[in-house]
């Protein structure tokens, strides 16, 4: 796992109580439209922005949606948490109690699914409405650690004033995101809360460490889990006799025959016993097999694609859907292959490796992350995307579905790309 940047709320060497004052005065004077005393930061900057255009009250203490005990129980079972909880329990419980924090975990869909930690805290949470069920997502609650980091897709700490509601500005918290390590799909968000005074720079670089050892954990038990596929499949692919490869149920390959050996294979989205046409390999024949799919190209030719649609309106679920004489064929994106595909999509005659740096990142020289990203995509994309330059094969119409709200599109590049 690598290092990444993480901004505490809290400045080094800064007094906490100052700082809340100076926050205090920067929230008066952009929800009064005044010269600001001095700039709030990115993440929070941006988050105000959002909450303004949705009309956000600033001095709301209407209560947000909360789950009923049965619809808690299975957001909990459909979430993909439960296997993290382990982790992060160990992790960040003793420390919370100790601390005069709350450990909570959220869903991708901003629904606090688990909350533990210390009682005095958790007393006066409740008071907020910051219980169990409860949507904490920013057009909920306002601007807060977890909502923010549900948006920004990374660490995220919010202190005092910071938060866009005034009735939370005696917290202080810090998330970060938990993501499956099988499909890159974000899970949710792992967050430590507590009153105002508590606030400590290093909270965040906590979250962050214990957030990515629960993916390290997960992704543990995924590669255990492919291994006993492997057993599974070695055998089934020599009853075969022909070019074949089974794949658990998130495309990752446990064995091949007769095929170019990949890691993983793009399935569409709701696979199904049948015909089905893949990136990949064109026409196959899929089939269930305990724990996976045995997927086996079929003589037939493949039809080209005709239409790729990218839709990037939901900025947690964006989708590629391609369409050919075989049929129709959807798979959900990473946030990452979504902006690099609505870049190439922006520029249909091609983007070369720097190009396509400077549109992400706004740094020319990041190619290597972009050429290992571009060689991911091609391998699950290969009939649609071509190189040098990368772009959109020519004989492919390429339609994109856009948000109505630019900015809310998803994390980082893509909004100044729609806007353009």
């Amino acid at each position: 796992m690598g290092q990444r940047d993480l901004e505490a709320a809290l400045p080094a060497g800064a007094d906490p109580r100052r700082y809340a004052r100076v926050l205090a005065q920067v929230h008066e004077a952009a929800l009064s439209g005044k010269a600001l005393p001095s700039r709030p930061r990115a993440v929070i900057g941006a988050s105000w922005q959002r909450m303004r255009r949705l009309g956000m009250d600033p001095d709301s203490r209407a209560a947000a949606p909360v789950l009923t005990f049965e619809e808690l129980e299975a957001r909990r079972r459909t979430s993909g948490l439960a296997e993290a909880l382990p982790t992060l329990r160990g992790g960040l419980i003793s420390l919370a109690e100790q601390a005069a924090h709350i450990m909570v975990i959220a869903d991708a869909g901003g629904a606090v699914l688990w909350r533990d930690g210390s009682a005095a805290v958790r007393r006066r949470a409740d008071g907020l409405g910051f219980v169990e069920g409860v949507d904490w997502q920013e057009e909920s609650v306002g601007t807060n650690a977890i909502g923010t980091a549900l948006v920004a897709r990374s660490p995220v700490q919010v202190y005092s004033a910071e938060h866009y509601v005034r009735a939370q500005h005696s917290w202080t918290c810090a998330a970060a995101p938990l993501h499956d390590p099988r499909d890159g799909r974000l899970l949710g968000v792992v967050d430590l809360s507590g009153p105002a005074s508590t606030v400590h720079a290093t909270t965040l670089a906590l979250v962050d460490a214990v957030s990515r050892l629960a993916e390290s954990q997960l992704r543990t038990t995924h590669l255990t889990e492919l291994e006993r596929l492997r057993g599974f499949a070695v055998p089934v692919l020599a009853k075969v006799g022909g070019p074949a490869v089974v794949a658990d149920e998130h495309g990752w390959v446990a064995a091949a025959a007769g095929l170019a050996p990949v890691d993983r294979i793009a399935l569409p989205t709701g696979l199904a016993p049948g015909r089905v046409w893949l990136p990949a390999y064109g026409s196959c024949a899929v089939e269930p097999v305990p724990g996976g799919w045995l997927i086996r190209p079929t003589e037939n030719e493949a039809a080209p694609p005709t239409c790729v649609v990218l839709d990037v309106r939901s900025p947690r679920e964006p989708e590629l859907t391609v369409s050919s004489a075989a049929g129709t064929w959807t798979h959900r994106l990473s946030p990452r292959h979504a902006e690099m595909l609505y870049v190439l999509a922006s520029h249909r005659d091609g983007r070369s490796a720097s190009e396509l740096s400077a549109d992400l990142f706004g740094d020319a020289g990041r190619t290597v992350t972009v050429r290992a990203e571009m060689s991911r995509l091609r391998r699950h994309f290969g009939g649609i995307l071509g190189a040098k330059p990368y772009r959109f094969a020519d004989d492919v119409e390429v339609v994109v579905r856009r948000p109505p709200t630019p900015e809310a599109v998803l994390p980082h590049s893509l909004a100044p790309a729609i806007r353009g």
